[in-house]
Protein backbone atom coordinates (compact mmCIF):
# COMPACT_ATOMS: atom_id res chain seq x y z
CA UNK A 1 0.00 0.00 0.00
CA UNK A 2 1.39 3.37 -1.02
CA UNK A 3 -0.52 5.65 1.35
CA UNK A 4 -3.18 4.55 3.82
CA UNK A 5 -6.61 3.02 3.64
CA UNK A 6 -9.39 5.56 3.40
CA UNK A 7 -11.35 5.96 6.64
CA UNK A 8 -14.95 4.76 6.78
CA UNK A 9 -16.37 8.31 6.45
CA UNK A 10 -14.03 9.04 3.53
CA UNK A 11 -15.19 5.85 1.79
CA UNK A 12 -18.82 6.80 2.35
CA UNK A 13 -18.18 10.15 0.62
CA UNK A 14 -16.72 8.24 -2.33
CA UNK A 15 -19.35 5.51 -2.50
CA UNK A 16 -20.28 6.05 -6.16
CA UNK A 17 -16.60 6.14 -7.18
CA UNK A 18 -16.02 2.90 -5.25
CA UNK A 19 -18.96 1.26 -7.00
CA UNK A 20 -17.47 2.32 -10.35
CA UNK A 21 -14.09 0.95 -9.25
CA UNK A 22 -15.67 -2.39 -8.36
CA UNK A 23 -17.57 -2.47 -11.66
CA UNK A 24 -14.36 -1.75 -13.58
CA UNK A 25 -12.90 -4.79 -11.83
CA UNK A 26 -15.97 -6.86 -12.73
CA UNK A 27 -17.19 -7.01 -9.13
CA UNK A 28 -20.96 -6.64 -8.81
CA UNK A 29 -22.74 -5.47 -5.66
CA UNK A 30 -23.69 -9.06 -4.94
CA UNK A 31 -20.07 -10.16 -5.48
CA UNK A 32 -18.84 -7.45 -3.10
CA UNK A 33 -21.15 -8.65 -0.31
CA UNK A 34 -19.95 -12.21 -0.88
CA UNK A 35 -16.25 -11.18 -0.95
CA UNK A 36 -16.59 -9.25 2.32
CA UNK A 37 -18.20 -12.24 4.01
CA UNK A 38 -16.11 -15.07 2.54
CA UNK A 39 -12.75 -13.51 1.67
CA UNK A 40 -12.09 -10.48 3.92
CA UNK A 41 -8.43 -10.36 2.83
CA UNK A 42 -9.50 -9.84 -0.78
CA UNK A 43 -11.99 -7.18 0.32
CA UNK A 44 -9.24 -5.37 2.23
CA UNK A 45 -6.91 -5.59 -0.76
CA UNK A 46 -9.58 -4.02 -3.00
CA UNK A 47 -10.09 -1.24 -0.44
CA UNK A 48 -6.32 -0.66 -0.32
CA UNK A 49 -6.06 -0.47 -4.12
CA UNK A 50 -9.02 1.94 -4.30
CA UNK A 51 -7.51 4.10 -1.53
CA UNK A 52 -4.19 4.35 -3.37
CA UNK A 53 -5.98 5.33 -6.59
CA UNK A 54 -7.92 8.08 -4.78
CA UNK A 55 -4.83 9.49 -3.05
CA UNK A 56 -2.77 9.35 -6.27
CA UNK A 57 -5.49 11.25 -8.15
CA UNK A 58 -5.74 13.97 -5.48
CA UNK A 59 -2.01 14.32 -4.89
CA UNK A 60 -1.14 14.61 -8.59
CA UNK A 61 -3.27 17.80 -8.65
CA UNK A 62 -1.68 19.40 -5.57
CA UNK A 63 0.36 22.47 -6.43
CA UNK A 64 0.57 24.25 -3.06
CA UNK A 65 0.62 23.20 0.60
CA UNK A 66 0.64 25.27 3.80
CA UNK A 67 1.63 24.58 7.38
CA UNK A 68 0.99 27.05 10.21
CA UNK A 69 1.75 27.31 13.87
CA UNK A 70 1.02 30.37 16.00
CA UNK A 71 4.39 32.03 15.28
CA UNK A 72 5.59 30.32 12.10
CA UNK A 73 4.07 29.63 8.72
CA UNK A 74 5.44 27.71 5.79
CA UNK A 75 4.02 27.49 2.33
CA UNK A 76 5.22 25.12 -0.36
CA UNK A 77 5.10 25.19 -4.14
CA UNK A 78 5.08 21.55 -5.21
CA UNK A 79 6.50 21.41 -8.72
CA UNK A 80 7.06 18.14 -10.56
CA UNK A 81 10.78 17.88 -9.80
CA UNK A 82 11.30 19.99 -6.67
CA UNK A 83 9.55 21.68 -3.80
CA UNK A 84 10.07 25.32 -2.86
CA UNK A 85 9.29 26.49 0.66
CA UNK A 86 8.74 30.06 1.79
CA UNK A 87 8.36 30.79 5.45
CA UNK A 88 7.62 33.63 7.82
CA UNK A 89 8.39 33.60 11.52
CA UNK A 90 7.56 36.17 14.19
CA UNK A 91 9.15 36.46 17.60
CA UNK A 92 7.52 34.61 20.50
CA UNK A 93 6.36 37.83 22.18
CA UNK A 94 4.43 38.99 19.14
CA UNK A 95 0.64 39.21 19.43
CA UNK A 96 0.36 37.74 15.94
CA UNK A 97 -1.10 34.25 15.63
CA UNK A 98 -0.83 32.64 12.20
CA UNK A 99 -3.34 29.95 13.10
CA UNK A 100 -6.18 32.49 13.08
CA UNK A 101 -8.19 32.40 9.88
CA UNK A 102 -7.36 35.36 7.68
CA UNK A 103 -6.95 36.20 4.04
CA UNK A 104 -3.46 36.94 2.68
CA UNK A 105 -4.51 40.60 2.40
CA UNK A 106 -5.56 40.70 6.07
CA UNK A 107 -2.33 38.98 7.05
CA UNK A 108 -0.23 41.48 5.08
CA UNK A 109 -2.03 44.42 6.72
CA UNK A 110 -1.65 42.86 10.16
CA UNK A 111 2.09 42.32 9.57
CA UNK A 112 2.56 45.93 8.46
CA UNK A 113 0.79 47.39 11.49
CA UNK A 114 1.95 44.99 14.24
CA UNK A 115 5.53 46.19 14.53
CA UNK A 116 6.54 42.56 15.10
CA UNK A 117 10.02 41.35 14.32
CA UNK A 118 9.68 39.24 11.17
CA UNK A 119 11.99 36.71 9.62
CA UNK A 120 11.39 35.61 6.03
CA UNK A 121 13.12 32.46 4.91
CA UNK A 122 13.06 30.08 1.99
CA UNK A 123 14.47 26.77 0.85
CA UNK A 124 14.29 24.47 -2.13
CA UNK A 125 14.92 20.76 -2.54
CA UNK A 126 14.34 17.90 -4.88
CA UNK A 127 11.96 15.22 -3.66
CA UNK A 128 13.52 12.51 -1.54
CA UNK A 129 10.76 10.02 -2.41
CA UNK A 130 8.15 9.88 -5.15
CA UNK A 131 6.48 13.33 -5.31
CA UNK A 132 3.00 12.15 -4.33
CA UNK A 133 4.29 10.08 -1.41
CA UNK A 134 6.27 13.01 -0.08
CA UNK A 135 3.25 15.31 -0.33
CA UNK A 136 1.14 12.67 1.41
CA UNK A 137 3.65 12.52 4.30
CA UNK A 138 3.56 16.29 4.58
CA UNK A 139 -0.23 16.27 4.72
CA UNK A 140 -0.25 13.50 7.31
CA UNK A 141 2.01 15.79 9.39
CA UNK A 142 -0.38 18.73 9.21
CA UNK A 143 0.07 20.46 5.85
CA UNK A 144 -3.09 21.56 4.10
CA UNK A 145 -3.73 21.93 0.37
CA UNK A 146 -3.94 25.58 -0.68
CA UNK A 147 -4.42 27.67 -3.79
CA UNK A 148 -1.04 29.42 -3.50
CA UNK A 149 -2.14 32.88 -2.30
CA UNK A 150 0.08 32.69 0.76
CA UNK A 151 3.05 31.51 -1.32
CA UNK A 152 2.62 34.49 -3.65
CA UNK A 153 2.12 36.87 -0.71
CA UNK A 154 5.40 35.77 0.90
CA UNK A 155 7.14 36.04 -2.46
CA UNK A 156 5.89 39.63 -2.77
CA UNK A 157 7.22 40.43 0.72
CA UNK A 158 10.63 39.27 -0.52
CA UNK A 159 10.25 41.55 -3.52
CA UNK A 160 10.03 38.80 -6.14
Amino acid sequence: MKYRRLEKDELQELESEFINFLAANTVTGEDWVKIKAEDPEKAEKLLDIFSDIVFDKVLKKVEYLEYKTAKDMKTFHCAEDKITMRGLMVDENSPLDFTQLQTPEEMTQMLRTSGASLKLYRAEKVYKWEREQELFRMMENGCLISKGELFRTLASLEGE
